[in-house]
């Protein structure tokens, strides 16, 4: 009987332990996994980004460093959050919003236009700069294309876009067939379909533009200064970029909207951008995403 007790008390002590601590540890990682995106990053001070290697907007310098446009808001917006590490995810621009809600990544900083389609899949911040359209020709423009029309009117000419860009959209809006279309991956694979003939003009934002033909090096290539910018059921193409986030991140949508709010009405923002090309003429007033995304 005394064994029989002496058993009997030591497996309620063991049942006790163990229901003391179940509950603290369950609750632990209860607390863990109901972490949001934003509240996670302020409590590891780092969160991972996608980018899509596309100067000026996010790309990796020389020394490896992830700079950029999109990269550097995101930098200070961030760093004014509390979340002072950035490690970046390369992904092709066409992969960013898949990426994204597959959770390889926490937020897109890639210079991304806001458009209702897209919309549909994320929530963008307030947008960061505003452009147009530019065209890069081999020198001299042997077709003289000036426009988006030009290209329309020679069923010759093909056009290379990046894939996922907004200016294949505008190509289509502007009536240029597909079979005048031709997708690239990426700005390296733009410059090679121009440099060989496969492409007539490629197509993408000014700055975008300019960062090619820095790094194609090369006299062969050139923008078309007098470019004429499509006109879109009635008005000339305007796009708007800002850094995208998950349907369910609102919170962290918010709070970097307050920040980034912050920079734009202290001037910070213009000094952000500038060193990355863009101007005055670039910021984006007080156009919101919401007004975009309509």
């Amino acid at each position: 009987m005394k064994k029989r007790f002496y058993l009997l008390t030591i497996f309620l002590l063991l049942l006790l332990s163990a229901c003391g601590t179940s509950p603290s540890s369950s609750e632990e990682s209860k607390g863990n996994t109901s972490l949001s995106t934003l509240e996670k990053a302020k409590k590891e001070g780092s969160i991972t980004i996608g980018f899509a290697n596309e100067k000026p907007f996010a790309y990796q310098d020389e020394n490896g460093k992830l700079t950029g446009e999109a990269v550097e808001v995101a930098r200070a917006v961030l760093k004014n959050l509390g979340i002072n590490e950035m490690k970046g995810v390369l992904t092709e621009f066409g992969s960013l919003i898949p990426g994204l809600n597959a959770k390889r990544f926490d937020m897109i900083t890639a210079g991304m236009y806001i458009t209702p389609e897209r919309c549909e899949e994320v929530i963008f911040a307030n947008p960061e700069y505003t452009l147009g359209a530019a065209l890069g020709v081999k020198a001299n423009n042997p077709l003289n294309l000036k426009s988006y029309e030009d290209i329309k009117s020679n069923p010759n000419a093909k056009v290379g876009v990046m894939a996922g860009a907004i200016e294949h959209n505008y190509l289509k809006d502007s009536g240029i067939p597909e079979k005048q279309i031709s997708i690239v991956p990426d700005i390296p694979s733009a410059i090679s379909a121009l440099l060989s003939g496969r492409v007539d003009a490629v197509t993408m934002t000014g700055p975008s533009l300019e960062a090619m033909l820095e790094s194609a090096n090369s006299k062969e290539i050139v923008r078309v200064k007098d470019f004429e910018q499509p006109i879109i059921n009635g008005n000339p193409i305007q796009g708007y970029g800002a850094s995208a986030f998950r349907k369910e991140d609102t919170e962290f949508r918010d709070a970097f909207n307050a920040e980034l709010q912050k920079l734009k009405e202290s001037g910070e923002l213009l000094k952000i951008i500038e060193p990355f090309g863009f101007t005055e003429n670039e910021l984006p007033g007080e156009t919101t995403a919401d007004e975009l995304c309509k």
